[in-house]
């Protein structure tokens, strides 16, 4: 590589100022392109990276490690059902530690900026392998095509690069070396001091399964920025995506002459779990975690001495107090509801009506028009496979299906819960094998809360009708405080209202959309603009992305001296 850090970091330099004028302002801004329309890539590019998925089954992944032991990998593809049938190499846990230590030593000394600048280069190389990484992600996770080149990649790099800009923004406000002076009685003095900053220690990563990049960009390049190694623990089911981005982050780290160990890979299985084990070691002082509340919350009591940022999941509500157009609203609701099959942490699942109905442009709609328009607007998506195919894509696994059929008995034997729409399978027009589940749909009043008051991680819809307008807010924000929300939404016509619930939805701590319709998707949060996560609800500690995210990832230790006569001479 003949490009120095310096070289590297004067060529990166007008992304990262880029993306802190973006965090500065809330504007829209990406340097990528999240379409895959071939127009918008190099020729041949979706080609390639199709390419490269196709010849990376059946075979070992290359990826040079310390202390490797051994092999292992067993994931199946959501749309074919057949083993993806790649292994990864499995590295003794201790050697990951002392290797990612080693490389710290000489880390924590490299220019902030060049550290920077050598992120975004791993983002851009990403980026430039997303059609691979598409492919890899659908595969493992279940997402549409383009949901998973879009969401798993740019989306999701960006989320990186946001953390980047904070980063760097929290570490351009210490000053490295200052002249301080002041008068003591008769005495003049004059202190010379230094400000260091020192990283806290090793990142673990522990990524999700549905989405494994999402938070992984951010997580890592916030502590490779600040100065820290990282390890990144993927989900079992879904390794491949993340030995993609260890791969790329070791080459480029190599390239520039820095230790590859600072990025490494730590694979397991759903049988033998290995997270615990770097959990406990001492020297990894930074635990990013995304995936189930049970073991996030675990961690949240259990963790101590030790950086902590959790993301799990929650019950996203949606409000529906009033509208203009209820055919309009009702494909808002059932277009977040459908995508990915609710897989996602901002899924909408319980929509509260009131009983007595809604008031539209249109005149009154009752409780049971109101449902049959949603029924309405999932049956538009899921009645037809193509759009079903590019909206809901397929289940990640076989459990998410069974806890929706679950929920369909444990409805069906409920006097109170009418069930509107079965969950049945759709034909997928490209993989006749493909893991589908077309949304459940049950009607029923409020105070069921033993069917509704949990994440059902599937395809699921309720449709409660609450007593009235404010009841419907107040169950919903109350049983965020209880077990967690990321995202909320609300549609009203009453702006005295709306403004009531605002109110009320901070004191969740929930983020709130308010009367979202049209081409942008309700449940898309934007990079650089929309906090995703509040850390004010079980849903979640940390907030993706703000400057509490990256700020104590390092400390500042200063020294301090007389200022030496040599110097004084100097200065004058």
């Amino acid at each position: 590589m003949t490009e120095t850090l310096e070289d590297l970091t004067a060529r990166h330099a007008h992304m990262i100022e880029a993306a802190i004028a973006a965090v500065s302002s809330r504007k829209s801004w990406s340097p990528f392109r999240d379409s895959p329309s071939a127009k918008f890539h190099a020729p041949g590019a979706p080609e390639a990276g199709k390419a490269a998925f196709h010849a990376q089954l059946g075979r070992p992944f290359n990826l040079e490690q310390p202390a490797i032991v051994g092999r292992c990998g067993a994931e199946i593809s959501p749309f074919t059902r057949q083993p993806l049938g790649i292994d990864y190499p499995v590295s003794d846990p201790s050697a990951l530690i002392d290797a990612a230590q080693a490389a710290m030593a000489s880390w924590r000394h490299v220019d902030p900026e060049a550290r920077i600048a050598l992120c975004i280069e791993m983002a851009n190389r990403l980026y430039a392998r997303n059609f691979e990484m598409a492919h890899s992600v659908m595969h493992v996770a279940g997402q549409s095509y383009t949901q998973a080149f879009s969401g798993s990649g740019p989306n999701a790099l960006d989320r990186g690069i946001e953390a980047l800009a904070y980063a760097a923004k929290a570490m351009r406000d210490v000053l490295p070396a200052v002249r301080w002076e002041r008068t003591f009685g008769k005495e003049d003095v004059s202190l010379d001091k230094c400000f260091r900053l020192v990283p806290r220690g090793i990142g673990l990563v522990i990524c999700c399964a549905s989405f494994p990049t999402w938070n992984a960009y951010p997580a890592m390049f916030a502590s490779l920025a600040t100065g820290n190694p990282v390890i990144v623990k993927p989900h079992p089911i879904a390794i491949l995506p993340m030995a993609i981005v260890v791969q790329t982050c070791r080459n480029v780290l190599a390239d520039y002459g820095c230790d590859p160990n600072l990025v490494t890979l730590a694979v397991d299985t759903l049988e033998a779990p290995i997270a615990q084990r770097f959990i406990d070691d001492p020297a990894v002082q930074i635990i990013d975690f995304t995936g189930s509340p049970r073991y996030g919350g675990y961690l949240e009591r259990t963790v101590t001495g030790k950086l902590l940022y959790t993301e799990t999941a929650g019950i996203n509500s949606v409000v529906l107090e009033g509208c203009d157009d209820l055919a309009a609203t009702a494909t808002a609701i059932a277009r977040a509801t459908c995508l990915f099959s609710a897989q996602m942490c901002t899924s909408p699942q319980n929509i509260y009506v009131p009983a007595d109905g809604i008031e539209t442009a249109d005149g009154h709609r009752s409780f049971d028009e109101v449902a049959a328009a949603l029924v309405a607007a999932v049956d538009v998506i899921a009645d037809n496979p193509s759009v079903a195919a590019g909206i809901m894509g397929a289940v990640q696994a076989e459990p998410s299906c069974q806890i929706v059929r679950n929920l369909a008995e444990r409805a069906a034997q409920n006097p109170d819960a009418r069930i509107l729409r079965a969950p049945t399978s759709y034909p997928h027009p490209d993989y006749p094998q493909a893991r589908t589940m077309t949304p459940l749909i049950v009607a029923l009043p409020a105070g069921n809360a033993a069917l509704y008051a949990e994440e059902h991680f599937g395809p699921v819809m309720f449709i409660i009708a609450a007593t009235d307008r404010d009841a419907a807010v107040e169950e919903a924000t109350r049983l965020a405080r209880e077990h967690g929300a990321i995202s909320s939404y609300l549609y009203s016509n009453d702006d005295a209202f709306i403004d009531n619930a605002i109110t009320a939805y901070e004191g969740s701590g929930m983020n709130l959309s308010i009367n979202l319709h049209g081409a942008m998707w309700a449940n898309f949060a934007a990079a650089y603009s929309d906090y995703h996560v509040t850390g004010l609800n079980p849903a979640g500690n940390a907030c993706l992305a703000d400057l509490a995210f990256v700020a104590s990832r390092f400390r500042i230790v200063q020294n301090r001296r007389p200022t030496s006569r040599k110097a004084d001479a100097h200065a004058a």
